[in-house]
């Protein structure tokens, strides 16, 4: 049983990658015309090319995506998005079912990645160079333009994949300082199965299975100060930690 598992795990990684390489070389011309245009108009015009692409791929791979929580977005207002990272899944879920134009902090080396990297990932990313004090100041001053102009902010607080046991790992103070900068609130995403869906202790295997998308309700920053931000991450956290042990079932 555990040979078949592993075969069939395979076949359908395989499937998902070719399925994945298809769908985006369809919709790169769109992105780069898109990658053209100013902010915020670029942001606008990617998040319905972006829903439209991941609204065909995920359903086409068995993995739907349930969202829960859509009407903490008021009409007009924009956010600072904090979701949970536990898979590489994560990525074609978060950005395109916010409810609105975002925009993400990305790794500065995927756009090395031909055509994904270079083209789609670079027009939808804020890019940082971790390893640069320059570049990481450079991103929080990029962060503070994209909520000013009415873009919502996507953040992975625990700033890379949790490979551990926990339901989170500690977050860093980025994301709340942000919002605190910016006297914007804060949504926590909290996404569901997508570490069931690619493991992070299996090599090129996956399983389908329907993910869940959890809006909570906005945080408010108004009035808060610098000093402030551990405060307001400990509360986060603390409140997507129970949500997540909660609600975390197949």
């Amino acid at each position: 049983m555990k040979f078949i598992s592993n075969i069939a795990g395979r076949l359908f990684f395989l499937y998902g990658i070719l399925l994945f390489v298809i769908t985006m070389l369809i919709i790169v011309i769109p992105v780069w015309f898109i990658s053209l245009l100013p902010e915020p108009a670029r942001a606008r015009a990617l998040h319905p090319v972006f829903r439209i692409w991941m609204g065909t791929f995920m359903p086409l791979a068995f993995c739907p995506v349930i969202r829960k929580g859509k009407h903490n977005f008021k009409k007009g207002e924009n956010y600072v998005v904090v979701i949970n990272h536990n898979s590489l899944a994560d990525i074609p879920v978060s950005s395109p079912w916010i409810p609105g134009p975002n925009k993400t902090l990305g790794k500065v080396e995927m756009v090395k990645i031909p055509i994904f990297g270079s083209i789609i990932y670079k027009t939808g990313a804020i890019l940082v160079n971790r390893k640069s004090p320059d570049s990481r100041r450079e991103s929080f001053n990029k962060m503070q333009e994209v909520l000013e102009k009415g873009i919502h902010l996507c953040l992975y607080p625990e700033g890379t994949r949790n490979k551990t046991s926990q339901p989170l790992q500690p977050f860093f103070d980025g994301a709340f300082i942000a919002a605190i900068r910016a006297q914007k609130p804060i949504i926590p995403g909290i996404i569901f199965n997508t570490k069931k869906i690619l493991p992070n202790n299996k090599k090129f295997w996956a399983r389908p299975m329907p993910i869940r998308f959890h809006f909570l309700e906005p945080i408010p920053t108004e009035g808060l100060t610098l000093d402030d931000a551990t405060m307001l991450k400990e509360k986060v956290h603390t409140l997507m930690a129970q949500y997540y042990v909660t609600n975390n079932k197949s």
